[in-house]
């Protein structure tokens, strides 16, 4: 399984419209992507505006080449998009150990 880990930025003001927009998007639309297998989204209480989305895959590829190469990527960004003061920093990352 792979994490994708998503720092995003956005206005603080915006706050309550973002989390509605990201639930929003990730439940209806990368939900259906392939290798879709869960998600978590939190925000950060020393930054205001920072969130951290992380989405688990199967594999990588899910995400990179399936879900970003998809039709559903596009009207993922048109949801949450509109909101990123700069663009997300997206990182992936395997586990190698856990409690």
């Amino acid at each position: 399984m792979i994490l994708e880990h998503a720092d995003i930025r956005i206005d603080p003001l915006k706050r309550s419209a973002f989390e509605e927009a990201i639930v929003q998007g990730v439940t209806t639309v990368i939900a259906h992507a392939q290798g879709f297998k869960g998600y978590k989204v939190n925000r950060s209480i020393e930054t205001p505006g920072r969130y951290l989305l992380m989405i688990y895959w199967d594999t990588l590829e899910d995400h990179t080449v399936g879900f970003r190469g998809s039709d559903l990527f596009p009207q993922w960004r048109a949801i949450v998009g509109p909101f990123f003061a700069q663009p997300p920093v997206v990182e992936h990352l395997e586990l190698v150990g856990k409690s």
